[in-house]
């Protein structure tokens, strides 16, 4: 247990704080008790992560290094930080899509209140549930800092004031939010393939 525990505070500390998996320790087992992150995602906090290692390393004399090499190098991390940079607007672009899409539905929804009883229950716990991965999202994009400064607000909601108006309205929203879903569904299932 002793070397376990050493083990962990050498080397456990950094992957637990952004949830990817750990190394094997020496004996072969996992130390990460969190779940993995996507590909995508662990692919941006491994480059963070190599880049703070890359500036506390101290670089020696580069004067023996052939100066075609050192041309060839630098091409090259700059090709590698496009690709990345890419890649990082795309993933923000994708989170902040899918938040205002989630935003924009969690306002559509409130509309339906009172469209009748027995559907109040399930139009109540979706809201919850669109407001949920809403934060969920608003978070992830807060911890990789591509978070807006301010939340967005929301605007004026359209007047449902008759039942028929409301179910009908009910319905729209739903058949909506579905394709919406299963969008999302397929472009996270896309982002988590390696």
């Amino acid at each position: 247990m002793g070397g376990r525990l050493a083990w962990q505070r050498g080397w456990g500390s950094p992957f637990w704080e952004w949830g990817l998996k750990a190394p094997l320790s020496p004996r072969g087992d996992s130390m990460s008790p969190e779940p993995a992150l996507s590909p995508a995602l662990q692919l941006l906090l491994w480059h963070s992560a190599l880049w703070m290692v890359q500036e506390a390393a101290p670089l020696g004399p580069a004067s023996s290094l052939p100066q075609s090499f050192l041309l060839k190098c630098l091409e090259q991390v700059r090709k590698v930080q496009g690709h990345g940079t890419e890649l990082q607007e795309k993933l923000t672009g994708c989170l902040r899509q899918l938040h205002s899409g989630l935003f924009l539905y969690q306002g559509l929804l409130q509309t339906l209140e009172g469209i009748s009883p027995e559907l109040a229950p399930t139009v109540d716990m979706l809201c919850l549930d669109i407001a949920d991965f809403a934060t969920t999202i608003w978070q992830q994009m807060e911890e990789l800092g591509t978070a807006p400064a301010l939340q967005p607000t929301r605007g004026a909601t359209p007047a449902l004031p008759s039942a028929f108006q409301r179910r009908v309205g009910g319905l729209l929203v739903a058949s909506h939010l579905q394709s919406f879903l299963e969008l999302v569904h397929r472009v996270l299932r896309h982002l988590a393939q390696p």
